[in-house]
């Protein structure tokens, strides 16, 4: 994959609890030119949340203690001064279309199945971002 910079200034916060993922997510985003701060868990991302400021979430629904639906709905509750209104991405090994629905319903902005393509997980946080109304 030839990395293109589209990311390049993006402040990412990625919540996923499996290392091989965790660590692949934060080396495809880093390569588009992405600042990745990685966690493992619901909690921590709720601690780095506030200080960070990310552009984008990617959070993984299956999280051990609190799921990522549970930690959206948090997020969401929040003032968007503390990030309430960051724009989030679902990421599943469940890619039916009920997942997909929980997952919007929840209040992710988009869902995304594992395993996922390198260019297509940078196109979609792109995407997302060109799509906010900041």
């Amino acid at each position: 994959m030839e990395p293109s910079g589209t990311l390049a200034g993006l402040d990412i916060l990625v919540v996923e609890d499996d290392d091989d993922t965790r660590f692949f997510i934060t080396t495809v985003l880093e390569m588009d030119g992405a600042k990745v701060i990685a966690v493992i868990s619901a909690d921590a991302a709720r601690k780095v949340l506030s200080e960070l400021q990310p552009d984008v979430l990617i959070s993984d629904i299956g999280l051990p203690g609190e799921d990522g639906y549970t930690l959206i709905r948090k997020i969401r509750a929040l003032k968007p001064i503390n990030g309430g209104r960051v724009p989030a991405i679902a990421l599943t090994a469940f890619a039916d279309s009920e997942d997909r629905i929980r997952a919007l319903e929840g209040g992710f902005n988009t869902h995304v199945s594992k395993p996922i393509d390198p260019e297509e997980l940078v196109e979609i946080v792109a995407s997302l971002v060109g799509s906010c109304n900041w």
